[in-house]
């Protein structure tokens, strides 16, 4: 019978391998960001949104109001820093409101 060897580690460290060693980091940040997005800006803009995608460090969000974009659009780096504060970590760096 093998023998086992004692590698323990916790569970959180576990699923960070997971995700750094098959490359997941992406989809999971897309996922988080779109989290964040609805819980950031409130029910009354998510109510506007109708899509929110994160392709490399770019987040896409279609509206379907051209007022809640112009309004949007002008505090653009607020929204930048307040997605990137809610994630921990820098993952957008511009902001494009369709």
């Amino acid at each position: 019978m093998a023998k086992r060897t004692s590698n323990e580690n916790s569970i959180s460290e576990v699923l960070k391998m997971f995700i750094e060693t098959n490359n997941l980091q992406k989809g999971i940040d897309g996922v988080s960001i779109q989290e964040a997005w609805y819980n950031l800006l409130g029910n009354g803009i998510k109510s506007y949104t109708q899509e929110v995608v994160l392709k490399n460090s770019t987040l896409y969000v279609k509206l379907s109001s051209a007022v809640v974009r112009e309004e949007l659009s002008m505090g653009k780096q607020k929204i930048i820093d307040m997605l990137n504060d809610e994630m921990g970590k820098q993952v957008v760096t511009d902001l494009i409101l369709r």
